[in-house]
């Protein structure tokens, strides 16, 4: 079966337009105050990670932050007990490249963050993280290139958290957009336009 394909990059620019200016402006290539507190929110990430076999996503999870501040520019994730594929781990020793998404039940909001890892087995981070005298055994290290909050659109066609309560204090994505422009854009006349207008534009 045969479909037709866009191999041109300015064929593609030509298809989709000029991305919002919402969209740019939004990107920080460091942990701001409100990114940070909706990160240190979030249980629940999906890594993605590239290598010479391939490409690979893979689900993390924690009983409180799925990560931790080193500093503005890292962040440090400890590699709890799993199935031992290693693909993830594999790929960031051989390429570097991550990118997460960061998410929180309730919220529509996904927060995604681009950039490169290693792999860390110095005792003095991997004792941060200890569980009941346990020890990961391995701390993936991530320098960030860039942080973002996606598009809500898909959550919402999926209903993904209907019913879920909003965690008290949570920044949503107009204080997210207005922190990382300098109050240019954002703020909550964003947030108030923004569902009547997502749901006009759902499909």
């Amino acid at each position: 079966m045969t479909f037709k394909t866009i191999n041109d990059i300015c064929e593609l620019s030509d298809l989709y337009g000029e991305p919002a200016a919402a969209s740019i402006g939004k990107v920080v290539n460091e942990l701001t105050p409100l990114y940070l507190k909706w990160i240190m929110t979030s249980r629940f990430c999906v890594v993605s990670t590239v290598g010479t076999e391939g490409t690979d996503g893979s689900p993390r999870g924690d009983d409180g932050p799925v990560v931790r501040p080193l500093d503005a520019k890292t962040l440090a994730m400890p590699d709890w007990r799993g199935n031992n594929r290693m693909d993830t781990l594999r790929n960031i020793v051989e390429d570097g490249r991550i990118s997460l998404m960061f998410m929180i039940p309730s919220s529509n909001t996904v927060v995604r963050l681009n950039g490169t890892a290693k792999l860390s087995i110095d005792p003095e981070l991997t004792e941060q993280f200890e569980i009941k005298g346990r020890h990961p055994r391995s701390v993936i290290v991530i320098s960030i290139a860039e942080i973002y909050t996606q598009c809500a659109r898909a959550p919402m066609r999926a209903a993904l958290w209907a019913g879920e309560p909003v965690p008290e204090g949570l920044p949503t994505a107009g204080e997210l957009l207005a922190e990382a422009t300098w109050g240019e854009q954002g703020g909550q006349d964003y947030d108030a336009d923004w569902l009547p207008r997502a749901l006009q534009t759902m499909w």
